[in-house]
């Protein structure tokens, strides 16, 4: 969905926007993958909370009309797809990164920050 493009399902409310579009059990792992450097199918599937091929396909979906994600062709045959964060959906990093700093504080034994950085630098290098 474009910024231009006035869908509200709800209301005006900035919050439930953003609910129509992430806010689900699922969308945000999603996104936090591709913020990871996660960009095929497969690698999304192996992510541990385990997300169901089915579910995962239509979030991505979702994501592409939404306009966070893209996908390019990498493969012919079989026909397979990698995809990326736009510039739209790289600008949910800091919102991810304000969860995570949440969780560290309130929620004993998750993932912290700095191993988090660690992995991303390196799935970057």
């Amino acid at each position: 969905m474009k910024k231009h493009e006035a869908a509200f399902k709800r209301s005006i409310c900035p919050v439930a926007n953003t609910l129509d579009i992430l806010g689900d059990k699922w969308t945000l792992l999603v996104v936090r993958d591709l913020l990871l450097g996660k960009q095929t199918y497969s690698e999304f599937q192996k992510s541990e909370e385990g997300i169901p091929s089915n579910i995962l396909a239509e979030r991505l979906k979702r994501l592409q009309q939404a306009g966070i994600v893209e996908k390019r062709q990498y493969q012919q045959r079989p026909v397979r797809y990698a995809y990326s964060l736009t510039e739209m959906g790289r600008e949910l990093g800091p919102v991810v990164r304000s969860m995570i700093m949440w969780a560290n504080k309130y929620i004993p034994g998750t993932l912290s920050m700095e191993k988090i950085e660690e992995l991303i630098a390196k799935n970057n290098a």
